[in-house]
């Protein structure tokens, strides 16, 4: 990822293979969307289930030749989507200490910074600026049954 502009120090760098299979593979963990231009990928977005009112946002990147035409805008996007699909509550993301520039596009993309932890944070790394979205209301509490009836 070092070619999207990735930080060395980033956990991009100890991703392993197995890390991805895991992510995208598992039934109903997660997936993966990327953007091709000609036949070569510009931008990608990985996703998984946390608990069950939780899509966790990850490793999206975007090449730099491909940023400011709304590419990182559209992979956000789609994840809020599968997670309204889902029928889950909010996206929840974290941005990595060496990547702190992107706080505001997280940001202007309505994220809240949260003091919540990060489940998938890697014990090697600072920990993470954790952001979180509501995407669709959460529904009214199911009111108990009374006695008797």
């Amino acid at each position: 990822m070092m070619q999207a502009g990735m930080d060395a120090r980033s956990s991009w760098n100890r991703t392993t293979i197995a890390d991805l299979e895991r992510s995208l593979f598992t039934d109903g963990a997660g997936g993966f969307v990327v953007v091709d231009s000609g036949g070569e990928v510009v931008g990608c977005v990985g996703f998984g289930l946390d608990g069950i009112y939780t899509l966790i946002l990850n490793k999206l990147a975007v090449l730099p030749e491909a940023r400011g035409c709304g590419l990182g805008r559209q992979l956000v996007a789609a994840v809020e989507d599968e997670a309204r699909q889902r029928g889950l509550r909010r996206v929840l993301l974290a941005v990595s200490q060496f990547n702190l520039e992107v706080v505001p596009f997280y940001t202007a993309l309505g994220y809240a910074e949260t003091d919540e932890p990060y489940v998938l944070a890697h014990p090697g790394s600072p920990p993470p600026v954790v952001m979180v979205k509501a995407v669709s209301e959460v529904p009214p509490a199911s009111k108990p049954a009374e006695a008797g009836r």
